[in-house]
């Protein structure tokens, strides 16, 4: 802060606002304790340790190597927006002191439903990236630009599955992101991947989180700016096919350089088909999404020997087991 500038005097929080600080703190620690002990058994560094655990205090806390990520679930209350800031500066204050992490290493974010390209819009340009370790790999996060970081942790579970099932196999991942499948995919020893996102900056990102872990980001494992669905449906990029394909789509979304609008409920039967025409006989489908109110179509698996794998794919640290849901489809021979 500038000199000439006059320090502003802290805020007077009532008394309502510091019981819940107590409280918050309280169960930060009490959660702490226990996950961060089965994060070490798992070769874990970033972990969630609250979501909405108490009603009042509707926030996700993630662990981030000693940084917190903090994610308010916006709802109605009565608070004027000054109000409502110095109670935010309260819980991340709260936060900060229960797990030992400096107020500089706290990011706190406000969670509503988004639509279309606000999907990722930026919160400020000050570019606090990291990187972070998994389960042997690493990865570039972002704790500062963007409501998500760039590394979904409650994909955890599936991303080691894919890892375990892709040496050999040629595979494809959809809706890339910052390439967290593929890159789990290539330390595996998969023949090859193929990385198909729309956005250039989050495959600036995959490729760099290639070089993290000291896999080779050309040939052949390929980086494809694309809106999946008309990838997908376009003769021009057919190929021999594939052994293994990731499909986390976003819930909906209206970028501009896609085709169409996206919505995962509507358009999931013809997506898992134009899949399926990419899949090799006896090729396996990894499919899931966050979308809470997903209801599956019997349709979108015909052809498929299918398993929903929910239940096994929720990581130890997530209460809320219904984060996502998931599906394990194999491609029969026809």
């Amino acid at each position: 802060m500038s000199p000439d500038l006059p320090v502003p005097e802290p805020r007077e929080l009532d008394a309502q606002t510091r019981s819940q600080a107590e409280m918050f703190g309280n169960r930060l620690r009490k959660r702490h304790r226990v996950v961060a002990r089965e994060a070490r058994r798992n070769d874990v560094t970033c972990f969630r340790v609250y979501d909405r655990d108490i009603p009042e205090l509707p926030f996700a806390v993630d662990v981030y190597e000693g940084r917190l990520h903090i994610a308010e679930y916006v709802r109605p209350h009565d608070r004027s927006p000054d109000e409502h800031d110095a109670w935010l500066d309260a819980m991340g204050d709260a936060a900060a002191e229960a797990l030992g992490v400096s107020p500089d290493d706290v990011w706190m974010k406000r969670r509503a439903r988004q639509r279309g390209a606000e999907q990722y819009e930026r919160f400020a340009r000050s570019g606090a990236t990291f990187v972070v370790r998994e389960q042997g790999l690493k990865f570039e996060v972002n704790m500062s630009d963007y409501l998500d970081t760039g590394l979904f942790l409650d994909h955890r579970v599936a991303r080691a599955a894919v890892r375990e099932a892709a040496e050999g196999r040629d595979v494809l991942n959809l809706f890339a992101y910052t390439g967290a499948f593929s890159v789990y995919a290539a330390a595996g020893g998969a023949r090859s991947v193929t990385t198909v996102d729309l956005s250039m900056t989050w495959l600036d990102v995959a490729r760099r989180n290639f070089a993290l872990n000291d896999l080779d980001a050309g040939p052949p494992h390929r980086f494809v700016r694309a809106d999946a669905m008309a990838w997908l449906d376009d003769p021009a990029t057919l190929s021999p096919g594939f052994d293994l394909v990731v499909l986390d789509p976003p819930t909906f979304s209206n970028s501009k350089r896609m085709q169409d609008v996206f919505d995962v409920q509507r358009d999931h039967v013809p997506m898992i088909r134009a899949v399926r025409a990419r899949l090799r006989p006896g090729g396996t489908l990894w499919f899931s999404t966050n979308f809470r109110k997903f209801r599956l179509d019997p349709r979108a698996f015909e052809g498929f020997d299918v398993t929903e794998t929910s239940d096994t794919t929720v990581p130890f640290d997530f209460r809320n087991r219904r984060i996502h849901r998931s599906w394990r489809a194999v491609r029969d021979g026809s």
